[in-house]
């Protein structure tokens, strides 16, 4: 049983085509599977790569604005933290198909493989963009990491309307069915 659904819970989504009109909030649930290992290994931004359909991937590269994305998320039952989520064919590398990548920003001791990671973007950071060099790359991440955490902190405006969202604190079991990424 595999599904991509774009909806919104308060109003029609208009999937833009620019970054001006990127229309957030985006709800989405996935389960954490093996990525290309880079975001880790490479960049030092550990990423859960969530999976999805062949389906859904068609709905995604065409319906998403591609980019980098800001946003709260957990994994399981756990704690709510902010994040940087890409969703797109990362340029940088050449990839030919769509990812969905949530970089939590939390150190964690472990891996959460198999794991539902729950979340929603809030905001649009920027496009996906092949960059002049790895350390030019590493930057733009953090960059990206440094708007999250501003945007996200208690007491802002994001972090009082987001973060005790009721899609955030349904039970894990719920969010995702198997081989799915849910896009609310």
């Amino acid at each position: 049983y595999s599904f991509c659904t774009l909806l919104c819970l308060t109003r029609t989504v208009k999937m833009p085509t620019t970054t001006e009109n990127t229309s957030t909030p985006l709800f989405m649930s996935g389960k954490v599977v093996k990525g290309f290992q880079r975001g880790s290994k490479e960049l030092g931004f550990p990423t859960a790569n969530l999976e999805f359909s062949s389906e859904c991937a068609r709905t995604v590269k065409s319906k998403l604005t591609h980019g980098v994305y800001y946003g709260l998320s957990r994994v399981g039952s756990g704690e709510i933290y902010p994040m940087a989520m890409s969703i797109g064919d990362n340029p940088h590398y050449g990839n030919k198909e769509v990812t969905v990548e949530v970089h939590i920003l939390h150190p964690y001791d472990n891996d959460f493989y198999d794991q539902i990671v729950t979340g929603i973007a809030v905001g649009y950071i920027r496009a996906m963009t092949p960059f002049k060099s790895l350390d030019d790359l590493i930057a733009a991440i953090q960059n990206d990491c440094d708007i999250a955490k501003a945007s996200l902190a208690p007491g802002t405006e994001a972090f009082e309307t987001y973060g005790n969202h009721p899609f955030l604190h349904r039970p894990a079991t719920e969010s995702a069915p198997e081989n799915s990424l849910v896009l609310l």
